[in-house]
């Protein structure tokens, strides 16, 4: 696996090499400055010249370099979809994951299900144990608290009263902060320019690729939730039904993350 992913990094390069090279010299037959071409395609000049120098960490995921590229092209009168084409993206690599089935049969000896057995059997008797525990302790809680009232002092008629009355608002209390739960972590993103997107929930990458102009999601997580854009000047992005902010500058690749704890706070965002 770790050769795979090293020989498609040294493949990206060399193509890039390849490419960058290219550009760079048509762009300079052609008397054409990076800003003069950053202003005609939108694509930050510092982006352009990363992409003429094969500077992959530098640059967003394969799959906007691509886009890059072919805008690139098609700024210096080339056929961008075809120039760009040829720029490797990694979607056609696909794991190839064991299963079940495909097992043969000599791969599952006894010693194998006498161990699994015994696995299920401990985890049986975990789970059983906690669930008793639990119900002993909810069952003793609402008895301590009666013992605890009934053993206070009655020296005179209504003090008994009053103190009830004051544990009941400590009660009432307690009630009150645990009944204020978490809010889930509610995201709606618009797109008013082209731009991949990746959104990450709760730690699980929910979505990850390129979305079109108009395009309206919501994505909503327990905990926490992130929104990776290539182009964030083309991205508005709305928390828990707030007002709708722009991700970042045009052709700037911006992440911001939402927690459903209010105290962490996102400063990027």
């Amino acid at each position: 696996m770790k050769y795979s992913k090293l020989h498609f990094y040294q493949e990206q390069t060399e193509k890039l090499e390849e490419m960058g090279s290219r550009l760079r010299q048509l762009r300079t037959q052609k008397s054409i400055s990076l800003e003069e071409v950053a202003q005609k395609t939108r694509i930050q000049a510092r982006l352009l010249r990363a992409i003429e120098e094969a500077d992959l960490d530098q640059l967003p995921e394969p799959v906007y370099i691509k886009g890059f590229i072919k805008r690139f092209a098609d700024a210096l009168g080339l056929d961008g979809t075809e120039f760009a084409s040829s720029f490797p993206t990694g979607e056609g690599i696909k794991l190839i994951r064991p299963s079940w089935r495909h097992m043969r049969a000599a791969q599952l000896r006894p010693l194998h299900l006498y161990l699994l057995y015994i696995c299920l059997v401990i985890g049986a008797v975990n789970g059983l144990s906690y669930f008793v525990k639990r119900s002993a302790i909810q069952a003793i809680q609402p008895i301590n608290v009666r013992e605890q009232i009934d053993q206070l002092p009655v020296p005179k008629n209504g003090q008994q009263i009053e103190q009830k009355q004051k544990i009941e608002p400590n009660k009432a209390a307690n009630v009150s902060q645990q009944s204020q739960t978490v809010k889930p972590v509610q995201v709606n993103v618009s797109l008013k320019a082209e731009s991949w997107i990746r959104v990450v929930v709760d730690g699980k990458t929910e979505f990850e690729g390129v979305l079109p102009e108009g395009t309206q999601r919501t994505w909503v997580a327990k905990e926490k939730l992130s929104v990776r854009a290539g182009n964030a000047g083309g991205v508005e992005v709305a928390y828990n039904d707030q007002t709708a902010k722009q991700l970042g500058a045009p052709g700037e690749v911006q992440e911001v993350t939402f927690a459903a704890n209010p105290n962490i706070r996102n400063p990027r965002y």
